[in-house]
């Protein structure tokens, strides 16, 4: 059974210490009414002391896992280890009834994906992938503005997302699934596949290596996605180029161009400008904590019992494409995927627009981009 809320808050134990956790969800917790962080799990011994001072917690080191999901310290965890590393601390925590909020993408398997479903579904605890976009008021509102058909029929989507990645960086040296397209792709998807409405069903991708750096995957990515109803999205990640954030969308009746689109941070408000009818139009949303905002959502769903949108099937259907991609890319050959249908999608009443914070030094951690 899923672990009972006794107070009016959720307790967290946070599952890694890296800089996700340390500049984003740690200080962000602090901004919601009804969440709070009570343990860390960490190797670093550097971490596990500085951190649990700073923040008043229990540190246990990843051998100790069982015993703090036994302790009842928790009600759910949040869970920012490598993207390999999701499974071995997501499916324990499920099978004992505590909620698991969990950083994207959902696992590097569909395999895995699937397994972490069957047991949320099996002991009723809440299982949500941490799409913070799916909370933030720009983005919501453009979905919503499509959605009511202000652009006409949609059919283009065409997006660029880039940072230049250290090459210091362990995600640099521990291929595709810590490369950039699970990394940063997940955006770019997720925004296609919520703006479209639709799921896609054929995927090409090509990739290269920058000669100067050294990475054992591809580090400049291309990807074109076909969906139904003769609608075509482009995008291209990179962890070797100076940092772009955007997309474009058009339909028969005008057009969209959203930039910054992706990004977090006390400076990075969602700005979009429209073009409809030969109208032209600009929205700048002010920034808002993101991983609060959703943080304070889905501690709003354990406490209601009811299950948050973007669960482990919205998970799921972004690691088939990065699935089908790792697929393209090894063969050379497009990739078909199974038609599907959603039926959830972001809606306005998930918005949260909190005061956002600031990064705060990192700890033992460097920052993985330059």
């Amino acid at each position: 059974m899923a672990r009972e809320v006794k107070g009016p808050r959720v307790r967290y134990a946070v599952v890694g210490g890296g800089s996700i956790s340390q500049m984003a969800f740690m200080p962000g917790i602090a901004r919601t009414r009804n969440s709070e962080m009570t343990a860390l799990v960490t190797g670093d011994p550097v971490k596990a002391d500085r951190l649990a001072k700073k923040y008043g917690l229990k540190s246990y080191h990843y051998d100790d896992y069982a015993k703090l999901l036994a302790s009842g310290e928790c009600d759910a965890v949040y869970v920012a280890t490598p993207n390999h590393l999701h499974t071995p601390y997501v499916i324990p925590a499920l099978e004992a009834g505590i909620h698991v909020l969990l950083e994207k993408p959902m696992a590097t398997s569909e395999a895995d994906c699937q397994a972490m479903r069957a047991a949320a579904k099996k002991s009723g605890a809440r299982l949500m992938v941490a799409y913070r976009l799916h909370f933030e008021p720009g983005t919501v509102e453009v979905i919503e503005r499509v959605r009511a058909g202000e652009f006409g029929r949609v059919s283009l989507f065409n997006s660029t997302f880039s940072q230049m990645v250290r090459e210091s960086n362990h995600r640099a040296h521990s291929g595709y699934w810590a490369g950039p397209v699970p990394d940063m792709g997940p955006y770019p998807i997720n925004a296609v596949r919520n703006l479209f409405g639709a799921e896609p069903i054929e995927v090409h991708a090509t990739g290269l290596r920058i000669s100067e750096r050294r990475m054992n995957f591809d580090d400049v990515v291309s990807v074109t996605l076909k969906f139904p109803g003769e609608r075509l999205a482009q995008f291209v990640v990179s962890y070797s180029h100076s940092t772009a954030q955007r997309y474009e969308l058009v339909g028969d009746k005008g057009s969209v161009e959203v930039s910054p689109a992706y990004m977090y941070g006390p400076d990075q408000g969602i700005a979009y400008r429209t073009v409809i009818g030969g109208n032209k139009d600009q929205r700048t949303h002010r920034p808002t904590e993101q991983f609060g905002g959703e943080t304070e959502y889905f501690s709003q769903c354990v406490l209601e019992d009811r299950e948050p949108e973007p669960d482990g099937e919205e998970g799921w259907l972004d690691v088939r494409v990065l699935a089908a991609v790792e697929r393209a890319l090894t063969t050379g050959e497009p990739q078909k995927l199974q038609a599907y249908e959603r039926a959830r999608r972001p809606v306005r009443a998930q918005v949260r627009t909190l005061e956002p914070v600031k990064p705060p030094e990192l700890i033992n951690t460097e920052e993985p981009s330059e």
